[in-house]
């Protein structure tokens, strides 16, 4: 048995089945394609306006609120306690949704998920702590690929069951609280790590010098590439604290003025710059878009009176998705010389996308529409995410990525306040729309203006070196 345990805690292979377990039944709620309806359907009986105005903004405010505090300390806690926070979020969220009632309820579920989202940055870095670096690209493809299938299978499952077994959306959130219940008892068995990425870098033993890892001994200073970097390497004391010294307000304020050197870093950078401003633009946009279409869908065809096909056409715009994210691999561009460019157009094909869905009346139009608009985020956010991972270690690739998130959450909180809140303009769902069709054609003229400045610098930045080389 013993022998059985070691094997376990030192394989890379038992935490990566449990983690993408773990991720299989999180993603897999095939009542999510169908929340709208529900809420306002007579198992809640809530009106448009209530879930538009006063519940779905309480996600936004939640999850700003709770990301940074929760991002300190899923590296401190070292990621199993959040991801096990997580499932129990997920639990109280589906108990709140099947048994609780009214708009104050409603609210509370829309909280607790908010506390799912903020938690989700454990899922991946969890992996990355306890691998050594050679698998990374491996256990990252198959974290990724697991969630991608959960969602289509939760979608078409959900489609299925309400178009063709009449199961009602009360039985589908039954059924997205036995999946979630199942992925907290897989976060039960994760394997705890010795070490995180900030707080915890030299918590594993030391490999002896001269002989290398032994086997099966935790990744130290080798798995985490930033203690290589000119920054690390600049600073004699190193910001980890001997035991009994600084104390954990001093090792936090280590850990924090680490991040902030980093982050000048990563930023001082105009291409990492470009490629994260319109991440952090797009990624409000698009959060904004998926939250509340499907208000606009049961607006232009009523579910009480209509048949819904949500669950469909997010199975299909998952696909598109995964798709258009798979051929990137395959696409031979100059990201240097066209990447602005790429990102004007598409953006301006989303901006097209969702026009049309405020424009239209007809339901298959705006299925369509938001097709479209998903497989074009889905394209962009692989190229920017891949331009900018290649140009950073591990620590500040994570540590862009959160930050990048981080904006785009204020940026949507902002959009949710002024355009969606009750206390603020409260607008109707068509008329938002409207707003998010404007806002990515200004996405669209920034980078559209930006990529004729980048193509005409270039070119002639080229001439004037083919000019001084014919010189005699």
């Amino acid at each position: 048995m013993d022998c059985w345990k070691g094997a376990v805690s030192h394989s890379w292979i038992y935490p990566t089945v449990i983690i993408c377990a773990n991720g299989f039944f999180t993603t897999m709620r095939p009542s999510e394609s169908f929340l709208t309806p529900y809420l306002t359907g007579p198992d809640k009986n809530l009106t448009a306006e209530e879930v538009t105005n006063q519940i779905f903004p309480v996600w936004t405010y939640s999850y700003l609120a709770l990301l940074f505090p929760v991002f300190l300390l899923t590296d401190y806690v070292r990621y199993k306690p959040v991801l096990l926070l997580q499932g129990l979020s997920l639990i109280v969220t589906w108990l709140l949704l099947l048994f609780a009632h009214g708009v104050v309820a409603m609210q509370l579920v829309e909280f607790f998920y908010g506390m799912v989202t903020a938690t989700e940055v454990a899922y991946y870095a969890y992996i990355y702590s306890v691998v050594s670096s050679q698998h990374y690209q491996r256990v990252t493809s198959y974290c990724r690929s697991v969630t991608l299938v959960a969602a289509t299978v939760a979608a078409v499952l959900g489609q299925l069951l309400v178009s063709l077994a009449g199961v009602s959306y009360f039985h589908l959130n039954a059924i997205s609280l036995a999946s979630v219940s199942l992925a907290f008892v897989c976060a039960l068995f994760l394997p705890m790590p010795r070490r995180s990425m900030f707080f915890h870098r030299k918590e594993a033993p030391e490999p002896v010098p001269g002989k290398g890892l032994a086997a099966g001994t935790a990744p130290g200073p080798q798995s985490c590439p930033e203690e290589r970097s000119p920054d690390a390497a600049a600073g004699a004391p190193s910001p980890q604290p001997q035991a009994g010294s600084a104390g954990p307000h001093g090792h936090l304020l280590g850990v924090l003025l680490q991040l902030g050197r980093d982050l000048r870093h990563c930023y001082g950078s105009r291409k990492l710059l470009c490629w994260s401003l319109w991440w952090a633009l797009a990624t409000a946009g698009f959060n904004q878009v998926v939250n509340y279409v499907q208000v606009l869908w049961d607006l232009r065809a009523p579910s009480h009176s209509s048949a819904v096909y949500n669950g469909a056409v997010e199975a299909i715009a998952t696909f598109l998705g995964s798709a258009t994210s798979m051929a990137v691999g395959y696409v031979k561009v100059n990201w240097d010389l066209s990447g602005e460019l790429a990102l004007g157009i598409f953006s301006a094909l989303d901006s097209g996308s969702l026009l049309l869905m405020h424009f239209t009346d007809n339901i298959w139009a705006c299925y369509a529409g938001y097709l479209a608009f998903k497989a074009c985020y889905m394209l962009l956010i692989t190229i920017a995410t891949f331009q900018i991972a290649i140009n950073l270690s591990m620590e500040r690739y994570a540590l862009m990525f959160g930050f990048n998130n981080f904006v785009a959450l204020v940026i949507q909180t902002i959009l949710t306040v002024v355009v969606v809140d009750s206390g603020g303009l409260g607008l109707d769902i068509s008329t938002q729309f409207l707003i998010y069709g404007s806002y990515f054609a200004v996405i669209t003229g920034i980078f559209l203006i930006r990529s004729v400045y980048t193509i005409i610098s270039i070119k002639c930045r080229n001439t004037s070196v083919a000019a001084e080389s014919t010189a005699p």
